[in-house]
């Protein structure tokens, strides 16, 4: 049996154990409150806004309904 095929079996039994929970570990719980916030630093957050309203740039076929919404999005930059 080569590499491959022994990953590709190792790979099948893993997630037969998955499915079937077939192995003796113990499960851990973790609760995450949903108050939670995360902090997205402004730089990534304006970049990702222009990306968006590059995306309503793209849509010429709606008019001044996809400008304004562009125009939208790039108002929401800090």
């Amino acid at each position: 049996m080569n590499d491959v095929d022994k990953a590709m079996e190792d790979e099948y039994e893993f997630q037969r154990m998955v499915r079937r929970k077939d192995w003796n570990e113990p499960t851990i719980t973790v609760e995450v409150p949903l108050t939670s916030t995360i902090q997205v630093p402004d730089v990534f957050r304006n970049l990702v806004l222009e990306e968006v309203a590059l995306e309503f740039d793209k849509l010429k076929n709606f008019g001044d309904t996809s400008q304004s919404f562009a125009r939208f999005v790039r108002d929401m930059k800090k």
